[in-house]
């Protein structure tokens, strides 16, 4: 059952894709809705990375005792000003690491 289930995730996943990028189909969505799917990753994105965030221990921790949130803060500050990709991702994760450790 579990592998039926995955299969079909499989499939369903790329047959969505697929209606979109294959160039030769004549599926085309028009400049509103191409505007609108523009904000699907950020919204995806902020529902993966906010209850992590927020509330780590199933309630939320809001407090400088918050690893998360310190990291989180520290990797978005990092993001705002060095614009670099690479040098967030690992420096928020040395700060969380210490954190974590401490």
């Amino acid at each position: 059952m579990i592998m039926l289930s995955i299969l079909a995730m499989t499939a369903l996943v790329f047959l969505s894709r697929y209606l979109f990028l294959e160039p030769r189909l004549p599926l085309r969505l028009n400049p509103q809705a191409q505007r609108l799917l523009t904000y699907s990753s950020p919204a995806v994105l902020t529902a993966i990375w906010a209850p992590i965030v927020f509330m780590p221990e199933q309630q939320l921790w809001l407090s400088t005792n918050n690893p998360y949130l310190i990291a989180a803060v520290v990797a978005a500050v990092l993001a705002w000003k060095s614009k670099n990709v690479l040098l967030t991702t690992i420096i928020s994760m040395l700060v969380f690491l210490a954190l974590k450790l401490l």
